[in-house]
């Protein structure tokens, strides 16, 4: 249940959206799979299997959306061997080499007829909308992934009010002073895993995994003008995490305080979706708080978000001062 991934978004706070309305711009955009000839579909699914006409999933004002793509697996070096074959047939029934139109017509029919033998491979990207606090969450380690879905959002809901995240602090300045301070922000500790970068021609860079952050080598590391690219961090002892110069949040991992915190009276995987469902909204709602303060706060934060179109380019991700 708990995402790994967090590409943030800003939305109105609150955003007066329900279920059902959702639910009806999403349908006309639901996932149906491919064709034999279509190389790639992609569209809303159900968030739960128990519930497979339903594409939004909703308790105590929280939103969860899937998006789903299916792509066929044909690789070229299979295209290629069959073209190949296809083309020295056809230069002994004409006598002569196939020129370049011949190739690319060979190529294609060679594709078409292959594809309904392709396998498919699907992925599913969850997207959870807090409509109480104006988050809309992706799910994606992958920016070309994040794009995807905020390009379906875009289509699927006319004027929406997708905005960035914008904060007073530079991610990049910020996780460099807890570095040579030694210390996180209030409510955060610093973990083992770093990597520093020098902004100079080269990019110079140290990366420290699983290894004691030592403050008078992270010192050195920052007077030579390097800067902290990644760190990873723990919120209050229940959340773990890797931040980025994007602002989006990588490796997220609940801790034993929380795997402990399940309801222990659920009855059924309904109950227990529930439940998951609601823990991890509720602590990541609070990280997310603690993590914007420790940043400065956003900037604008009483200003509406401009409508995003169909038409416009996706949204990209998080923007930082």
């Amino acid at each position: 249940m708990w995402f790994k991934n967090l590409q943030l978004h800003r939305l109105p706070a609150p955003w007066s959206v329900t279920a059902d309305q959702m639910q009806k711009w999403l349908a006309p955009h639901a996932f149906a799979p491919g064709n034999s000839v279509e190389m790639q579909s992609q569209g809303w699914a159900a968030p739960r299997d128990n519930a497979p006409d339903s594409l939004v999933y909703a308790l105590n004002g929280q939103l969860l959306l899937m998006f789903r793509a299916e792509k066929k697996l044909l690789p070229a070096s299979v295209v290629t061997q069959f073209t190949k074959a296809r083309a020295a047939d056809l230069e002994e029934q004409q006598g002569f080499k196939p020129g370049r139109k011949q190739m690319r017509e060979l190529k294609e029919q060679v594709t078409n007829e292959l594809l309904p033998r392709a396998f498919s491979i699907r992925r599913d990207t969850r997207v959870w909308i807090d409509c109480r606090n104006g988050w809309l969450v992706i799910d994606a380690a992958s920016q070309a992934v994040a794009d995807e879905v905020r390009g379906l959002l875009v289509k699927s809901i006319d004027q929406l009010p997708l905005g960035t995240v914008q904060v007073t602090q530079s991610p990049v300045a910020a996780m460099t002073q807890w570095l040579l301070s030694g210390e996180g922000p209030a409510g955060f500790t610093l973990d083992q895993d770093t990597e520093l970068r020098s902004p100079a021609e080269g990019n110079a860079t140290v990366r420290y995994v699983g290894h004691t952050l030592d403050t008078e080598d992270m010192r050195r590391h920052i007077e030579a003008g390097k800067q902290c690219m990644r760190l990873a961090m723990t919120w209050n002892d229940r959340v773990s995490f890797v931040l980025t110069p994007s602002l989006t949040i990588k490796r997220i991992a609940p801790l034993d305080v929380l795997k402990e915190a399940g309801d222990p009276t659920a009855q059924n995987d309904d109950e227990s979706f529930d439940s998951d469902f609601t823990l991890m909204t509720a602590e990541l709602e609070r990280m997310l708080g603690d993590l914007l303060d420790a940043l400065g706060g956003e900037k604008g934060s009483g200003q509406h978000n401009e409508p995003a179109r169909a038409q416009d380019k996706a949204t990209p991700q998080a923007v930082v001062a």
